[in-house]
């Protein structure tokens, strides 16, 4: 009996042992994690923020052209392949809506692969499908099984699926990386390549077509325009050349430190990263510290709706959502028809007939959505840039909504 006590006494001992070394390693690994996540939050302006926001800002720029570029190519196929040099309301809703539709997927899918494999290895891929796709469109042809146009429709969905990757993947990657004091100038700067992506689709267009401007003239009928068919092929080709450049940067930027310590548990190698691109200071790490790797919580659905069942973290979530929802309504709304409204109020127009009236209507159409970028969009993004931390997040979106809701009832009045 007293064996067996003795016994008992002695694992019981060694139980306790065993807890509190590993709520010792435990609260070691708790340290070094806040630690670590302190050293990004007041991290100094670096090179390497500098580089995120590159990085992160050319896939924006590349959406932003490879999105809205069918604005003004729509034109150009209409007067190449077109009944009565415009498309169908069918085959123009098909060219333009296929992209947001792909968006749509590719957020959801690439969110979800994010939180799944990382960010890094996700990283890149969205940009691949972006390039072959919109390489892809340059290079469609017709025949008589398959017409052109429904083969633009197929690649601009995949596109968006990429393009809908890389809204995701790229916010959480800046946001991951910015330090408290320049995350909200970070995600605004970021953001803005969206503008001067659908200012340069204009001026590539307006480029293009005075390039070409002596082979539409030269053209024998408005029936026969060569020169507007290599318009519009170079006009989608090239929103391919920035992610060819940014392609390698993607591929070699580091894991974010909150996924690799969070999901992945690899202190070691998120702190190994932190000293690496964020941090002058060295982050000591004791070599003989029990730091072993734990297998991370998996997420699932009750816990996405336990959290989200509370009315306080639904609200922001829903508010969130709900704002995107209302923006991109009239962003790509009207940012994918604005040289339909450009022409409806004649400013898109020409006097002109014949194969001069082509020319003048795609010029005409590039300069006006030139303008609206320049004199809007872009200014509106590099206000924000420059207030953002100042007036706060929230006073700048209600702003915002504000004033568009004030345009579009002026605007709406005017065309009744």
């Amino acid at each position: 009996m007293d064996a067996l006590r003795t016994k008992d006494t002695s694992s019981s001992g060694s139980k306790e042992n065993v807890d509190v070394k590993t709520h010792h390693t435990t609260t070691i690994l708790d340290d070094r994690r806040r630690a670590a996540l302190a050293e990004v939050d007041n991290a100094k302006f670096s090179w390497f923020h500098v580089k995120v926001c590159l990085v992160a800002g050319v896939g924006f720029f590349t959406d932003a052209y490879d999105i809205f570029a069918i604005n003004i190519a729509s034109s150009m196929l209409g007067y190449v392949y077109g009944h009565n040099q415009k498309l169908s309301k069918n085959q123009d809703l098909g060219v333009k809506v296929a992209t947001p539709v792909g968006t749509l997927v590719g957020q959801l899918l690439f969110g979800w692969l994010a939180d799944v494999v990382g960010r890094k290895r996700m990283y890149g891929v969205e940009l691949l499908i972006i390039i072959v796709s919109t390489f892809a469109q340059a290079l469609s042809g017709n025949a008589p099984a398959v017409h052109i146009l429904g083969v633009l429709i197929v690649w601009r969905f995949i596109m968006g699926v990429g393009i809908g990757g890389d809204y995701p993947l790229s916010a959480v990657i800046s946001s991951e990386f910015a330090s408290t004091k320049i995350r909200g100038r970070m995600m605004t700067a970021v953001f803005a390549s969206q503008g001067w992506g659908n200012f340069t689709a204009a001026l590539v267009a307006f480029i293009l077509t005075a390039a070409y401007k002596s082979t539409v003239l030269s053209s024998p009928s408005v029936t026969d325009l060569k020169g507007v068919d290599y318009m519009w092929r170079l006009l989608i080709g090239l929103g391919c050349v920035p992610g060819c450049i940014a392609l390698y940067f993607r591929l070699t930027i580091p894991e974010t430190p909150r996924y690799t310590m969070d999901i992945e548990r690899n202190l070691g190698q998120a702190t190994m990263d932190i000293n690496n691109v964020l941090t002058e200071k060295k982050i000591e790490a004791d070599p003989d510290a029990p730091v072993e790797r734990t297998p991370a919580p998996k997420a699932s659905w009750a816990d996405f709706t336990k959290y989200f069942g509370q009315w306080k973290n639904f609200k922001i979530l829903f508010g969130t959502a709900y704002s995107w929802f209302a923006l991109d309504i009239a962003f790509y709304g009207l940012g994918l028809n604005s040289a339909i409204i450009l022409t409806a109020i004649g400013f898109g127009s020409s006097k002109s007939t014949g194969v001069q009236a082509v020319y003048d209507n795609l010029k005409n159409v590039s300069v006006g959505n030139m303008i609206i970028s320049a004199a809007g969009l872009i200014p509106g993004y590099w206000v924000t840039f420059l207030f953002v931390d100042h007036w706060g997040r929230k006073p700048i979106q209600l702003m915002g909504f504000i004033i568009l809701t004030v345009l579009f009832i002026i605007m709406g009045e005017l065309c009744l």
